[in-house]
């Protein structure tokens, strides 16, 4: 009879779950694939268009800042809106004493795949690659903002990170707020320890150096950036910065601490907005749970 079943009849055709399992995992693994051609060669591409360095649309400007100077006049080329300006403390110039041993274009191959690391910090593995086309601005130039925003993530269970944002672009250390307004003392003491034994270290070896980079700050203090920052005057962003730090700490939001980093950098450089992606790590519920020194000041 019409519109009965046939008896017998086989049921409909469905794909059976170990299939559609295996079918997900191979398009997983092919988009992961895709994503990190595409991640190799975005960092291809900066480090071949890095040599010769100054050549139109040319990348590496601000990591050049950083390969250049020397130990013994370290602060030569030190004029805040000068292409080829560094203005960091000699700290960091030893840190990087390893990498500024390198050709320039090797240092921008290492450098290139530190800042990527930065990114996967900041993003994890699901949206590595949306951080990379997201924060390609900065790792073209070859700034320090990622390596800040992981240092600030990082900071929340290992304060002595902290010591990189103090010792270079200094005012993002507004951050630190976070931990005077919610009490805990040790991880405060030991981001500022860490800074204070790491500066007397460097200093020993570079007395002249740090006496010179003091006045380096003098010099340059209040002085807002240039056509490629934001046009917000630090003196209006700083404010902000420290209420939103206070707001956060007080509602237990890590992720603004970062946000507020980047409104406190001496100069917004349109690079910096590249530290909102350590909002991302900071949502993370990992991201959440308390240090071991905050739960012993708790």
């Amino acid at each position: 009879m019409t519109g009965q079943p046939i008896h017998g009849s086989p049921p409909p055709a469905t794909t059976p779950p170990a299939t559609t399992s295996i079918a997900a995992r191979a398009w997983r693994a092919r988009r992961e694939l895709v994503g990190l051609a595409l991640v190799a060669a975005v960092w291809s591409a900066i480090v071949v268009f890095a040599e010769p360095w100054g050549r139109a649309w040319g990348t590496g400007q601000d990591a050049y800042c950083y390969w250049i100077p020397t130990y013994d006049q370290p602060y030569a080329r030190s004029d805040w809106t000068d292409p080829i300006a560094y203005v960091y403390s000699p700290a960091y110039l030893q840190l990087l004493a390893p990498l500024k041993v390198l050709p320039w274009q090797a240092f921008m191959a290492v450098w290139t795949t530190i800042q990527l690391g930065a990114v996967l910090v900041l993003t994890g593995r699901r949206w590595f690659v949306a951080g990379v086309i997201l924060g390609l601005m900065e790792l073209a130039g070859g700034n320090i903002h990622l390596l800040l925003a992981a240092a600030m993530v990082l900071g929340f269970r290992w304060p002595a990170a902290w010591a990189l944002v103090l010792l270079t672009k200094i005012t993002p250390g507004v951050g630190l707020v976070w931990f005077l307004v919610r009490r805990e003392w040790r991880n405060l003491g030991i981001a500022l320890g860490a800074t204070a034994l790491i500066a007397a270290v460097s200093f020993v070896s570079m007395p002249d150096a740090w006496l010179e980079w003091v006045g380096v700050l003098s010099r340059i203090a209040g002085r807002d950036g240039t056509w490629a920052a934001v046009p917000i005057p630090f003196l209006v962003r700083l404010p902000v910065a420290i209420v939103l730090v206070v707001w956060g700490a007080r509602t237990d939001r890590r992720w603004v601490v970062p946000v507020a980093g980047m409104l406190a950098l001496p100069a917004l450089w349109y690079g910096g907005l590249s530290m909102l992606l350590a909002v991302i790590a900071l949502q993370s519920p990992a991201a959440t749970r308390p240090s071991p020194a905050a739960r012993e000041d708790r």
